[in-house]
């Protein structure tokens, strides 16, 4: 199945100032700032009670998986169904 997806080529040499959106010229400040937001947003959670609790639900979760590997596997292939059937479309 093809699909035929529409192009806008933009002369990169026009004059006009007013055709020019000022928004292209933000992006990378825009970029810059959630990028520093995110990265202290991150650095303040890693300092949190939640990640020490996270961190620790992790490592719990991997020593049952080593010590119940097939009682895991079969764990997770009932909920994988479960979730399939509800996620089924309806036809």
């Amino acid at each position: 199945m093809e699909q035929e997806v529409p192009v806008i080529i933009h002369n990169s040499q026009s004059t006009d100032p007013v055709k020019e959106p000022q928004s292209e010229t933000n992006i990378p400040e825009l970029l810059r700032e959630f990028s520093e937001n995110l990265t202290d947003a991150f650095a303040r959670f890693r300092e949190s009670d939640s990640y020490d609790r996270l961190a620790s639900s992790v490592e719990k979760a991997r020593e049952y998986v080593r010590k119940n590997p097939a009682q895991t596997l079969l764990y997770s292939l009932g909920a994988g169904a479960l979730f399939g059937l509800f996620m089924k479309r309806k036809r």
